[in-house]
């Protein structure tokens, strides 16, 4: 499996991001770690050995990126004001400075996402905020409420990052904005967050949305074994 590091000083974020990326043709699919991992989680866990032959046939790139969450959300140092500014700047670095270095290698621009757990809150967020950038967002044992992290506080930067604030007062043309994404929401039924999944679900459907959703019967569900079986069943 081709593998490439990349590292450089974001300016968005002024401090060295690093990421991977797999694959040598395809359709590009940009992960995210769960909370507080780096770039390396998702190979590390395991998850890519479900992608290894569409990665070497061909048939998906992936971009791993690092996430920010100890200086965000599990920063309990900071004041809650900061934290979503910072987050603010995270996703100034993926619309500035990860998706054109994806456009330019995947030589394409149907970009899928794909987080679980705190991940999806990060793949989730960044089809809600450039949802001209995405075609497919691929949410696992999502977590879309960060009310817990803010202790109280809110802002517009609270309520542009949190899905389930914003999402569900969309007016109707964000909404047309996003018709063409196809958004898969899915976790096990034993799950802790299977209920706000369901009513994320349900809600994005509401809106007339093309979701798919799953509840697999049995399970927790919020583990990599699971993430790992069910996410080459939607990765084309």
């Amino acid at each position: 499996m081709h593998r490439e590091y990349h590292r450089w000083h974001s300016p968005s974020l002024g401090r060295d991001m690093e990421l991977l990326w797999y694959g040598h043709y395809g359709r590009p699919l940009l992960a995210f770690p769960t909370s507080l991992g780096s770039c390396s989680q998702n190979e590390d866990m395991g998850l890519l050995r479900s992608l290894t032959d569409k990665i070497d046939a061909g048939e998906v790139q992936v971009c791993c990126v690092d996430a920010i969450d100890a200086e965000c959300w599990y920063n309990d140092d900071a004041h809650p004001g900061w934290k979503v500014f910072r987050y603010a700047q995270y996703d100034q670095y993926l619309i500035d400075e990860v998706v054109p270095m994806i456009r330019a290698k995947a030589g394409r621009e149907d970009l899928m996402t794909f987080g679980a757990s705190s991940g999806a809150l990060h793949a989730v967020n960044f089809a809600g905020r450039h949802p001209e950038a995405v075609s497919r967002v691929i949410s696992f044992s999502g977590l879309y409420d960060i009310h817990r992290f803010l202790y109280g506080y809110w802002d517009d930067n609270c309520y542009f990052s949190c899905p389930v604030a914003f999402f569900p007062n969309l007016p109707p043309h964000e909404v047309d904005r996003m018709k063409h994404i196809g958004w898969v929401i899915a976790t096990g039924e034993h799950d802790h967050l299977v209920q706000a999944n369901r009513d994320f679900a349900t809600m994005l459907a509401g809106k007339g949305l093309n979701v798919h959703a799953e509840f697999w019967g049995g399970v927790f569900g919020h583990d990599w074994p699971y993430w790992s079986e069910h996410l080459r069943r939607f990765v084309p």
